[in-house]
C-alpha cells in the first residue's frame, strides 16, 4: 500500500477546500464512510463540524485512527482459538 500524499478537493458547508492526506488515510476514510452509509464528503463534513480549532487533515487522521481502534476484530478462521 502506497503512502504518498494525495490532495483532494471537497465541498464543506458550501465552500470548496483541498485536503491532503496519505493514501492509506483516504482508503480508511472511505471504509468508515461506507460502514456508516455516508459519502466520504458527508463524513468529512461531520468531522469538520466537530473538529474545533484543529487542522482538518489532522482531525481526519485522528478520526480514522479512533474509528479503526473501535472497529470489531475480524472473525477468526474456523478451528482457531
Amino acid at each position: 500500500m502506497g503512502a504518498g500524499i494525495l490532495k483532494r478537493s471537497v465541498a464543506i458547508a458550501g465552500h470548496r477546500t483541498s485536503i491532503s492526506l496519505e493514501e492509506p488515510f483516504w482508503e480508511a476514510l472511505k471504509e468508515l464512510a461506507e460502514r456508516d452509509s455516508l459519502s466520504v464528503q458527508a463524513l468529512i463534513g461531520r468531522i469538520d463540524a466537530e473538529r474545533g480549532e484543529r487542522n482538518l487533515s489532522s482531525a481526519i487522521r485522528v478520526f480514522v485512527l479512533a474509528g479503526l481502534r473501535n472497529a470489531p476484530p475480524p472473525p477468526r478462521p474456523a478451528g482457531e482459538r
